[in-house]
């Protein structure tokens, strides 16, 4: 579904989940402990990796709710600036 990158970036941010625990598309961020702080760094190392900008229409609960909702938001960047 994501690339690797993808996930080890938002692993990063999620403490509660295992190491060897899958990731699934539709879990809730908030439940694997990333919090307002964790969006605001997690954010900035997605637009690094990306070279992408995050737009103030996807700065909202939505985007950041589920692994696939963030993921949908950053290849849709990803196609535009390709």
């Amino acid at each position: 579904m994501w690339d690797a990158k993808f996930e080890e970036t938002l692993r990063q941010f999620v403490p509660f989940l295992d190491d060897d625990e899958p990731l699934a598309p539709d879990t809730s961020l908030r439940d694997l402990g990333l919090d307002s702080m964790g969006i605001i760094e997690m954010m900035a190392v997605l637009e690094a990796e990306y070279e992408v900008r995050f737009r103030d229409d996807m700065l909202n609960m939505q985007t950041f709710a589920t692994p696939g909702a963030l993921w949908g938001g950053v290849s849709k960047m990803v196609e535009t600036v390709s």
